[in-house]
């Protein structure tokens, strides 16, 4: 697999990849907690709690405005386990599935410990977070693919009739490995979702959304980064429901003003390739970052994952400050969100400094340790 180490990156190049990273993940986040207090409900049940325009700004869920979930969650411990897998190049040891896998496990650890183990020191800062260990509606597949250390693969998958869209909502992180190939990006994807969703149309959709964010995040339109996504999922089996989901999503778009009708009938039964439907329609049709949210969770589908998911386009392809800032303002964990984002751009942009043949920075080993 390919790395970015030998990217040559100059200061504006910089600047506009931290924003960009930083905007995927700050995105997701907030499409999450925008939709996850409706999850469940009728588009009526949503207008009559919060009027006839339905939802437009954060809600009260889990005792306060703007919490997130495991959605959000997962999607940090990617970005974690991603980092720890550049770190540990250095030892020779370069299976990143591995890695990612057991970043999942240190989540799953959030979700049946009280608090941070102090006495787990390969654990880095990222598991030390006291804010993590919230239970948020953990999806059944989440807790079995990453309750034992045995990994699921392609070969033989964890929950291997699971259609859901959850591991692509944690999938984002993938696409911002921009030096890398992105073939490469969807196979790490879709070897990553296996872990918990074995179904084909679950993992390629997540591979399929991380090449979206991949070409999103190299300065792509988000047009021709669905073209590019259509073009690799071509040679893969079972990628018909996949692809079929993406040209219907590009269809409706010509299909006059977006409804939520139009919406919920992208989502279909809400599996994973009609959630990343969705996503993509309300990040083309969008007249900016929050009407392109709004739109997303006002369904009767999985609102929480469809506002993650079109957040984590909206972002990669505008960058941080084009989010709502009173949504970031009450974003639950939105500081940790941003130094993880930060350190992840660091890792990508300057790891032979951190950390190389030439010696390492004790601070940053600590923080992402090789074990």
């Amino acid at each position: 697999m390919g790395a970015t180490a030998g990217a040559v990156w100059g200061r504006a190049e910089q600047q506009d990849f931290r924003s960009r990273v930083r905007g995927t993940l700050l995105g997701a986040a907030v499409g999450d907690a925008l939709g996850a207090p409706v999850d469940g409900l009728t588009l009526e049940q949503i207008r009559e709690a919060h009027g006839a325009e339905g939802l437009v700004d954060l809600a009260f869920g889990h005792g306060r405005r703007g919490s997130v979930t495991h959605l959000t969650q997962l999607t940090l411990f990617t970005l974690d386990g991603l980092i720890r897998a550049q770190v540990r190049r250095d030892t020779g040891a370069w299976h990143p599935p591995t890695d990612l896998h057991r970043a999942y496990r240190r989540w799953a650890a959030t979700q049946s410990d009280w608090g941070p183990d102090e006495r787990r020191k390969d654990d880095g800062w990222l598991a030390r977070e006291e804010w993590l260990y919230a239970r948020r509606d953990p999806a059944r597949s989440c807790l079995i693919g990453f309750g034992d250390d045995v990994m699921g693969t392609l070969d033989a998958p964890k929950s291997p009739g699971e259609p859901g869209p959850e591991a692509a909502a944690r999938s984002a992180p993938f696409g911002l490995l921009v030096g890398w190939e992105p073939q490469l990006v969807m196979q790490l994807a879709v070897e990553c979702a296996a872990q918990t969703h074995g179904h084909p149309t679950a993992y390629l959709a997540a591979g399929a959304y991380a090449v979206i964010v991949h070409a999103l995040a190299r300065g792509e339109s988000l047009d021709g980064a669905v073209q590019r996504a259509l073009a690799i999922l071509a040679a893969r089996p079972g990628q018909q429901p996949v692809a079929d989901a993406l040209q219907h999503a590009l269809g409706a778009v010509r299909q006059g003003l977006p409804t939520p009708g139009r919406v919920e009938e992208l989502a279909g039964d809400g599996t994973a390739e009609g959630l990343l439907a969705v996503a993509v329609y309300c990040a083309l049709v969008g007249e900016d970052v929050r009407h392109g949210l709004c739109l997303a969770v006002n369904q009767g589908g999985p609102s929480g994952v469809a506002g993650a998911l079109t957040g984590g386009l909206l972002g990669a392809l505008h960058g941080e400050t084009a989010l709502p800032p009173a949504w970031l303002a009450e974003l639950e964990g939105r500081p940790t969100m941003l130094v993880l984002a930060d350190d992840f751009a660091m890792e990508m942009t300057q790891g032979p400094a951190l950390h190389g043949p030439g010696g390492s920075a004790p601070g940053w080993l600590a923080r992402y340790p090789r074990a």
